[in-house]
């Protein structure tokens, strides 16, 4: 028996078939139009004025026009400025950029802990979406203060992130608290265990273990910033990230413009890099486009 002998019509067959077409045209243009973001790069230029207390300041310019040069040439569709720590709290340059390019790009501010919420809204309506915390030397906050729990609440109520670059053995112990606040987190460079003992750094494995609250995110940028081994290190990272986080939890970032290692970083070959890394299109596809909700694009 044919399908016109069972009842249906030639018109409704050709319906059908005109409904399939539009699924597998809408799915095909979805597919294209997937985001390609890059989380974590920075700008800045020598006319700025540093931060007291630094422990570096590049020599050159890194402006807005030569990043945007940089998702062009190797199509990345957005991307995310991260706050220098050499530039402190004075954020002014960073909302500039995130004003000039349309909701291309989104921010991660450095904030003093008794920031009122007023700057932190106008901040928000900049298109910044998140703070950072640059611990790399720094002792670790009072989050029981009552300035900490007002900026963290404050944070929460507009659905920002938490940002931290530490290395993973005093990650295992700040993350939970933080959490406690209600706040997603975000972590640097592969959460920067001990170079020396790699993925067997107890703190990494604790990190590892965060996957399970479904709140934390982790970069995998910069393996450089894991010691002279850092491609080696990050390539068996990778898959234990994967198992403990998810593919839609691990988030790619260029570390543009690679301070402290330009001489040896492109934003290309970090950018082929995860091509390594990640081996399957979809996979990486996936850890490509997922970060388009927690960024808010």
């Amino acid at each position: 028996m044919t399908l016109f002998q069972r009842g249906l019509t030639r018109r409704q067959f050709g319906v059908g078939l005109v409904s399939l077409a539009t699924v597998v045209a809408t799915t095909a243009r979805s597919e294209a139009a997937l985001p390609v973001i890059d989380t974590h790069a920075h700008v800045f230029h020598r006319g700025l004025k540093l931060a007291p207390g630094r422990r570096y300041a590049p020599d050159y310019d890194a402006p807005l026009s030569l990043y945007l040069e940089q998702l062009d040439h190797n199509d990345v569709t957005h991307g995310v400025l991260v706050q220098p720590s050499f530039l402190g709290t004075d954020n002014s340059y960073l909302v500039d950029c995130l004003k000039q390019t349309g909701g291309r790009l989104r921010g991660i501010a450095v904030v003093d802990p008794a920031v009122s919420a007023d700057e932190l809204r106008a901040l928000d309506r900049a298109g910044v979406v998140g703070i950072r915390l640059n611990l790399v030397g720094q002792p670790l906050p009072e989050l029981a203060s009552d300035e900490w729990k007002r900026l963290l609440a404050d944070v929460k109520a507009m659905g920002w992130q938490v940002e931290i670059q530490r290395n993973a053995a005093d990650l295992a112990v700040l993350v939970p608290h933080l959490l406690d606040h209600g706040v997603p987190v975000v972590l640097d460079h592969y959460a920067l265990p001990d170079p020396k003992l790699g993925v067997a750094d107890p703190g990494f494995q604790s990190v590892l273990k965060l996957g399970a609250t479904q709140s934390v995110w982790v970069k995998i940028s910069a393996p450089y910033r894991n010691g002279p081994a850092g491609e080696s290190f990050a390539k068996e990272a990778y898959p234990l990230l994967r198992s403990a986080y998810g593919l839609d939890r691990l988030l790619w970032g260029s570390d543009w413009p690679h301070t402290q290692f330009e001489a040896t970083q492109t934003y290309a070959k970090n950018r082929q890099f995860l091509d390594a890394l990640v081996v399957d299109e979809r996979a990486r596809a996936q850890v490509l486009a997922s970060p388009h909700q927690l960024f808010r694009f």
